[in-house]
Formats: structure tokens, sequence, C-alpha cells
């Protein structure tokens, strides 16, 4: 935890817009065979591949045509079964050209030798555009706007449905809500109705936690490792993934609008980060253990 927070720190100074730590994630909970960057990572043993999707239109769509949440959350189920499907068609055709092997007999029925298919991670990562936008989905189930009572609603409904579609699953195969990515959560986060206490709360019941939060500049380590503890704690406590990628840029201020000039990111405002050096207990070096809550 510490040691994550001073990497985010050094990190944010590579370069004058902090651009550096979109490659770097604190992870808590996080097994290895994901094939999200900068999550993904191998512990050795047998070679193997995973498929990671960009699919938040799916929900866009499924959404915005429906007549009732029953048939919006049917529609989403069918579209993501059917593009897994091609998926897995592709990956049964690499093998038979490659000689990869498979998984659940996707691949490898023949015998063949090679890395094995580890699953899809299905995870609804968006693209800065409305369209391809999950807090456009959120807000199309019947938010007015993201960050106001009834989102943490929406996103649990979103990864609930999720979880009845039927494919080989690898990774985190849950929302992903990195708001300079998400054209509709960077909107959000301008105006101020989105915040980082939301989106720690929305890890809850969905998603890869804390995902590009423009924070301020001047965050210190001992400022970002209460944040991380928090990230940490529910991923334990929930026995799921979660991960934090989290970027302060060098003289911005909270409040203070962002200026990437990159493709993949939407720009907004940088976000207020509420916190403090721990103290007592917290602050010291002994270690302690949560377990995970059961059913």
């Amino acid at each position: 935890m510490r040691a994550s927070a001073q990497v985010i720190q050094q990190a944010a100074g590579i370069s004058p817009d902090g651009f550096a730590n979109l490659r770097f994630a604190a992870l808590a909970n996080v097994p290895a065979g994901s094939p999200f960057f900068p999550a993904a990572y191998h512990t050795g043993g047998e070679e193997r591949f995973a498929i990671a999707t960009e699919a938040a239109d799916l929900a866009v769509n499924a959404f915005s045509w429906a007549a009732s949440l029953a048939e919006a959350r049917r529609r989403l189920v069918e579209a993501m079964e059917q593009h897994a499907q091609v998926i897995c068609g592709a990956v049964a055709g690499l093998a038979g050209a490659a000689g990869l092997a498979g998984a659940a007999g996707l691949a490898g029925a023949a015998g063949l030798a090679g890395p094995r298919f580890g699953g899809i991670d299905y995870s609804l990562a968006p693209f800065p555009d409305e369209a391809v936008s999950l807090g456009t989905a959120m807000e199309r189930l019947g938010v007015s706007a993201l960050g106001l009572h009834g989102s943490l609603a929406a996103a649990a409904i979103l990864a609930e449905t999720m979880d009845r579609a039927s494919f080989p699953r690898a990774g985190f195969s849950g929302l992903m809500l990195p708001v300079l990515e998400d054209a509709t959560l960077a909107r959000r986060a301008a105006e101020g109705t989105l915040g980082v206490k939301d989106m720690l709360l929305y890890s809850a019941v969905c998603g890869t936690g804390l995902d590009t939060l423009p924070l301020p500049g001047d965050a210190n380590a001992g400022q970002l490792a209460p944040l991380l503890l928090d990230l940490a704690a529910l991923a334990c406590r929930l026995n799921k993934p979660l991960t934090a990628r989290l970027m302060p840029i060098p003289g911005k201020r909270a409040g203070d609008l962002t200026g990437f000039d990159f493709a993949f990111f939407a720009n907004s405002r940088v976000l207020a980060l509420e916190s403090a050096p721990l103290e007592g207990f917290l602050a010291g070096e002994e270690r302690f253990h949560l377990q995970s809550r059961k059913a």
C-alpha cells in the first residue's frame, strides 16, 4: 500500500501532465491471467492467453431500445453471449492455424500443444464517446446524472446482468469505470456530481476499482495510501479483484481542468482528495488480515 502510493507520487512527476501513472496500477486481490493492462501479470507455469473486450456500447444499445428493464437486461445478456461465440470461434480458428490449446473444448480439442486459452475478460470497458460509455448506459437505466443517488443501484444492476451471461470467464468480467476514458463519467466529474468516494462506493458492487482518477498534483504518498487502504479493504472483505490507477497531475488543484492530448481520454476536472496521512495503529508497521465476508 505505502510502496504503491510512493510509486504513484514519484511517477506523477515524470511528465508535466502526470501521464506516466496510466501505466501503473495498485492491485488488490487480483489473480494472474487478467488480459487488461496494467493489471495483467503471469506467475509462471503453462503459457496462457486471454482476450479483453471494449464493449460498453453493448450496454448502451441494450438499454436504449428496450421497453422494460427486464427486456434491457435480456438484450444485454444475449448480445454478450452472441459476441462471445464469435470470439470463441476465432480462438478455435487460431488454435487450428497456430497450434494453440484451448479451454472448455473451444480449442485444443485435437490435442494441440501450445498456450492455452484462458477465457474472455468481458469487462464493459468504455471509449471517450457517449455511444461507448458505461456512464451513459447507467443513466439510460433512469439515473438523471451519474453520481446522484440511484447510481449505485444502476451499477449493481449492470454488474449482476453481466453475471447472467454464459461465456468462458477471465479477469474481472465486470464494469470498468475509468473517469478519463469515459465521456459521461468525465463530464459528471467535471460538473461535480461524481467524486472519488462515489467511485469507491461503486467498486463495492461492480467493476475494477478506481481507474484514471485525476487528482491534485500535490497529493503525497501519505494522502494516497489511505485511499489505497480503503480499496484493499473492499477487495479483501468482498473477495473481489480491485485496482487503482490514480493520476495526480502536477500543478493542478481540485476543480482545475485537465488538459490531456490523448485520443483515449476525455478531459474533465481534477477531483478533490479528502485524505490525510494515517495515524495510530494504521500508521504503524503491524500487519493485519481481513477475512472475506461469508454469505
